[in-house]
């Protein structure tokens, strides 16, 4: 008897640690997502299920990266992409993009299509698209985002199994 006692005090031990060693994670290192919607077709699926890390956006964020934003507004949070990075001219003209006047490819979009804009960008703020431009809500609904708002960056999907990969 007094070895089973041993043992589920041990396993409770063993059970708390576990426990403080993974919200320790999810608080400085990991960000869970779970991909709604179509937005970032083909890069990212609908219900897919991964992880984003914390610690990279704290190491800088660069244009094109994937990002996990939480609005200031109260809506679900976003994954998007950063198109333009502080105090950036953002223009799109005729589906091009153009970063202070000069064209920049985007590899990542299979359709490109993208209305005409132009937006000049504060020192805190960041232009975020969907890769699938016709069905995303982003900063050309929100408006630019602020670095405060940026949670996390890149994706590593881990579900569905074959969807399995690092998305940045």
């Amino acid at each position: 008897m007094k070895s089973v006692i041993s043992f589920l005090k041990e396993l409770g031990k063993t059970i708390l640690i576990s426990i403080f060693i993974a919200l320790i994670l999810l608080k400085f290192f990991f960000f869970p997502i779970r991909v709604k919607g179509s937005s970032m077709y083909p890069t990212l699926q609908n219900e897919q299920l991964g992880i984003s890390f914390i610690i990279s956006r704290t190491l800088g964020i660069k244009r094109f990266d994937i990002v996990i934003i939480e609005p200031q507004n109260g809506t679900d949070r976003l994954v998007k992409r950063v198109i333009g990075l502080p105090n950036d001219k953002i223009t799109y003209r005729n589906n091009k993009l153009y970063v202070n006047d000069s064209y920049v490819e985007e590899p990542f979009l299979s359709e490109t299509f993208t209305e005409d804009l132009e937006i000049v960008l504060g020192d805190n703020e960041y232009f975020c698209l969907g890769d699938n431009r016709t069905r995303s809500r982003d900063s050309r609904y929100y408006g630019p985002f602020l670095q405060s708002e940026l949670l996390a960056t890149h994706a590593l999907i881990y579900y569905p199994f074959t969807d399995i990969g690092f998305h940045h």
